[in-house]
């Protein structure tokens, strides 16, 4: 349990700016922290978290599986030789949410190496971490999409583990970037044998008459969003080809940000509705508000 217990939020002005907490202490969204020569400006030597609160039936607000995308942060921290403390990032967190009045929240962890070199060499580097929630979507955010297999290909897990390191989402952008100039939303990874791998910040599902199948591949993020959607669906987890995709009956990606996102067109493919995923999407939403009793255990009061 976190050291900080429930209580009421403490609203903000919305016309403040918001605050951060950096290092212990809180500071405004605006203030400059840190300086040109930080590591991970220069080489993405950090680690990242996307997590959501939302606003719960009962009226207050909750984090939804707070401790597993702490404990996967702190795998990517621990790769960098970063002291990461789920407890204490887990409690500011918390803090944070409760110090901007944010209940819908998009909220944002990162740890990073500072100044003390130049070099590729990160013992000699200060360490920090900071929390950042905001109360807006900042991907894809359920909204039908347009998604189009990319030519670039995911970064292979033999060379960059699948974890949110900062310097990997790279490899992400280039693709978004290239798919946008296409006219279309979001970008799809496949692998060189034709294998689906996953969107650019999300895991992908496909529904095939009434069945729901979790594309698994080993250069994919672990999804908690995607484990949460297979733990409500009892969908089978497998690889997929792309091929197989183009059959499906319905198409949708999943993450914090994403939430359950149908997908219309793939390419040259259009679908039709949505009502498996729509109807998913609608018990995701009520796990994650807290009406369904069954899983507040996933759920860490504000």
């Amino acid at each position: 349990m976190l050291s900080t217990a429930p209580a009421s939020i403490s609203l903000r002005l919305d016309t403040q700016t918001p605050l951060i907490w950096f290092d212990g202490e809180f500071v405004a969204a605006d203030a400059p922290e840190a300086p040109l020569t930080t590591h991970a400006m220069h080489y993405g030597t950090a680690v990242f978290e996307g997590i959501r609160s939302y606003a719960t039936a009962d009226g207050g607000a909750a984090v939804f599986r707070l401790p597993e995308h702490m404990q996967r942060m702190r795998k990517g921290a621990e790769l960098f030789g970063i002291d990461f403390d789920v407890e204490r990032a887990s409690a500011a967190t918390v803090q944070t949410l409760r110090a901007n009045g944010h209940r819908d929240a998009y909220i944002r962890p990162l740890t990073w190496m500072g100044t003390g070199t130049i070099g590729l060499d990160v013992d000699p580097l200060s360490q920090h971490l900071m929390i950042a929630t905001m109360a807006k979507v900042v991907h894809l955010g359920g909204a039908r999409t347009r998604l189009t297999v990319s030519p670039w290909k995911r970064n292979p897990a033999t060379s960059l583990p699948a974890l949110k390191l900062s310097g990997a989402y790279v490899n992400s952008i280039l693709a978004k970037r290239e798919a946008k100039q296409r006219g279309f939303d979001e970008a799809l990874f496949t692998d060189d044998k034709g294998y689906v791998v996953e969107c650019t910040g999300a895991n992908v599902f496909m529904v095939k008459n009434g069945a729901i199948t979790s594309v698994e591949h080993r250069d994919a993020l672990p999804g908690i969003t995607r484990d949460t959607m297979i733990a409500l669906s009892g969908a089978q987890s497998r690889e997929v080809t792309l091929h197989e995709l183009l059959d499906a009956d319905e198409v949708f990606v999943c993450g914090t940000a994403a939430e359950a996102t149908p997908i219309a067109v793939l390419d040259r493919r259009e679908f039709g509705d949505n009502p498996v995923t729509r109807e998913l999407s609608a018990q995701y939403a009520r796990v994650v508000r807290g009406e369904d009793p069954r899983y507040r255990a996933w759920l860490t009061p504000v």
